[in-house]
């Protein structure tokens, strides 16, 4: 908004009907964590939006620090993804409103695999694919 860029917020489950609508012209999300490769480990929820992109045809940017990308993690399936309580997912406040002893994953994270990222945008410039290259050459411009 600061920048005079239209902005509108929606929760993370309106995003595929917004696109399917042409509501939405770019993604733009964060990045934890973006190996050698450009897989980008980001909150859960990220992978879905950039399949939902791909499909609408829009493009997906990851923008993270410089300091966001490993050049020795070869790939996301080598990001360990943390795995949080199972009481976020269970409870709500003190109010249980799953079974008890249900199975409950609940991981903090998940992976865009590169092919569905359009570019990395840092401080050091944008990466584009193939991120091995591209990510490798911001690296050495430092």
């Amino acid at each position: 908004m600061q920048d005079n860029i239209p902005t509108t917020v929606i929760s993370d489950n309106m995003a595929g009907a917004m696109m399917q609508q042409g509501k939405i012209s770019a993604v733009v999300v964060g990045a934890d964590r973006i190996a050698a490769n450009g897989d980008a480990a980001n909150k859960i929820g990220t992978y879905t939006v950039a399949v939902l992109a791909r499909e609408h045809g829009i493009p997906f940017y990851v923008a993270a620090p410089f300091s966001s990308v490993d050049l020795e993690t070869p790939d996301g399936s080598k990001i360990p993804i943390e795995q949080r309580s199972a009481r976020e997912v269970t409870h709500v406040g003190e109010q249980q409103i799953a079974p008890t002893g249900v199975q409950v994953e609940n991981p903090a994270f998940d992976v865009t695999p590169h092919q569905y990222v359009t570019a990395i945008i840092t401080e050091r410039g944008v990466a584009r694919p193939p991120y091995q290259e591209s990510l490798r050459r911001l690296a050495e411009a430092k």
